[in-house]
């Protein structure tokens, strides 16, 4: 049985939430809280196995609280708000969230059993989640490239889905300027989140970072992000590469394995793919189609991932060459490009 926390300012809200939760038989709701304050102070006192928390709150803000609540006393938590900033979202998790739900209609949102399903689903995840793993993750290690022990490659592939903005942002911020490979970036993310992350990254690393275009070059040393809501594959017309950005249905949005096996097919061994953590099994047969053109292929380790599904799969495949924890893969990326 998953005990979970209610944390909303709105007593329509945490009603609503409440029977939401305690309509599935897996769930039951422990108690609610209505400011920061009183949240951080019931997960202190009962520690519940998640907590679902609004940010826009009185006394102390949801934003704050979290901090606390990742500090004082780890647990998982899933952010949900009708405030439309998409840069709040982004900043919740790179403080610890380990999901953000967007509620459908506003601060009060009486449309809320709209997103039932979704709901229930995203804090089951979330409680599965080994929370050590959701502090907050310190700056990492700058590395500088050693001498080649791999033929050069041309572009490194990063995939990621649950915990991914921040274990992207760990990888990343490790690089130093002026990286010899094209660096591409896929996220199981919404678009409307994808600009704050960029400007997120940005922030923190010494890198040239940009949201992947349609029909875009594709140029070593820079960085590109997905834009969600579409997938993103890699074609080449005579020498030049660029993008080629569609919508197709026969695949999650995004797709890590479609971009991974467009890479493959493009760069062939000159190509490095590195799947992060993340539910389920997308980017694990794109690894394979990396290893099975003569690419390096690397894992995040179950010591360090949030949630162990996609790098779990891909070691199934038998595809992949380094299983390393987080703080290691930015330095086996520069060994291999």
């Amino acid at each position: 049985m998953i005990r979970a926390l209610v944390a909303d300012d709105s007593n329509f809200m945490r009603k609503a939430l409440t029977h939401i939760l305690g309509s599935d038989r897996d769930i039951k709701v422990i108690d609610t809280a209505s400011d920061g304050e009183e949240t951080i102070r019931k997960v202190k006192e009962l520690r519940p196995d998640v907590v679902l928390l609004d940010i826009e709150m009185p006394v102390m803000d949801g934003l704050c609280a979290l901090t606390h609540i990742m500090t004082e006393a780890p647990t998982p938590v899933v952010v949900i708000s009708g405030l439309k900033e998409p840069a709040l979202a982004v900043k919740s998790l790179f403080q610890g969230a380990v999901d953000f739900i967007p509620k459908p209609s506003g601060v009060i949102s009486y449309g809320i059993e709209e997103i039932k399903e979704e709901i229930i689903a995203r804090v089951k995840t979330a409680a599965s989640v080994n929370v050590q793993k959701m502090k907050l993750i310190p700056p990492g290690e700058s590395y500088v490239k050693s001498p080649k022990k791999f033929k050069p490659r041309q572009a490194v592939i990063i995939g990621a889905s649950t915990g991914g903005p921040r274990a992207v942002a760990a990888v990343l911020s490790s690089f130093p300027p002026g990286i010899s490979a094209a660096v591409i970036v896929v996220l199981h993310m919404g678009p409307e989140f994808i600009p704050p992350f960029v400007d997120m990254l940005k922030w923190k690393c010494q890198l040239d970072i940009s949201i992947a275009k349609h029909d875009k070059i594709i140029r070593s040393g820079r960085v590109f992000v997905s834009p969600g809501g579409c997938n993103i594959s890699i074609v080449q017309d005579k020498a030049v590469r660029r993008f080629s950005i569609q919508k197709n249905l026969r695949y999650s949005v995004p797709s890590i394995d479609l971009t991974m096996r467009s890479a493959a097919k493009i760069y062939g061994e000159h190509v490095v793919g590195v799947l992060l953590t993340g539910m389920g099994s997308d980017g694990a047969s794109g690894l394979k189609a990396i290893k099975d053109a003569g690419g390096t292929t690397i894992a995040e380790d179950e010591s360090t991932c949030v949630i162990f599904g996609m790098p779990k799969a891909a070691i199934g495949l038998g595809c992949v060459d380094e299983v390393l924890p987080l703080p290691q893969i930015a330095g086996a990326v520069l060994r291999m490009i």
